[in-house]
């Protein structure tokens, strides 16, 4: 049993830094180079390329860190039976763990958002007409959703290690 929980919590832990180092790279590498005068005739198509790749990467590591999650709080005791009678969510462990669910529900939609709406509308529009207007308002709003998104994923990150290391 004891080995399994390991397994679990190593697979949680890479796919969280899968997660948040992708997200770190693409705002702090990637998308400044795009920024650069040489490169932002390519820079589009490329974002659109790197944010397709990273979807396929970070939805699988969004989906290994819910399936670890639910199977390291069996581990640790918390059944389904704990789930609905509550006894899960007493006491510091069960409100930080709330709080991070809820901020893994936060991540989940916005990133769903980003990535199947804004994302794509960004790209497209500025692919065709990078001269519109309305191009500017949309890299700003996709930029800032992705701030949001990185800095939630940390605070979960956070919350994490104070379910395993207390408050």
């Amino acid at each position: 049993m004891m080995l399994w929980y390991g397994v679990s919590v190593s697979l949680h832990i890479l796919a969280a830094c899968v997660w948040v180092g992708g997200m770190i790279f693409l705002a702090v590498v990637v998308l400044p180079i795009f920024r650069q005068p040489g490169y932002q005739a390519a820079a589009v198509p490329l974002i659109q390329a790197a944010g397709l790749r990273f979807r396929w990467v970070g939805w699988m590591a969004l989906g290994t860190l819910v399936l670890t999650g639910i199977a390291n709080l069996r581990f640790r005791g918390y059944g389904w039976t704990q789930r609905r009678d509550g006894a899960v969510w007493q006491g510091w462990f069960g409100h930080t763990l709330a709080a991070k669910l809820i901020l893994v529900t936060a991540i989940l939609v916005i990133s769903a958002v980003h990535g199947l709406a804004i994302g794509p509308r960004f790209t497209r529009i500025a692919g065709e007409q990078p001269d519109l207007p309305t191009v500017r308002p949309l890299r700003r709003e996709a930029a800032w959703i992705g701030r949001i998104v990185l800095l939630l994923s940390v605070a979960a990150v956070v919350l994490g290690v104070m379910l395993v290391r207390g408050v």
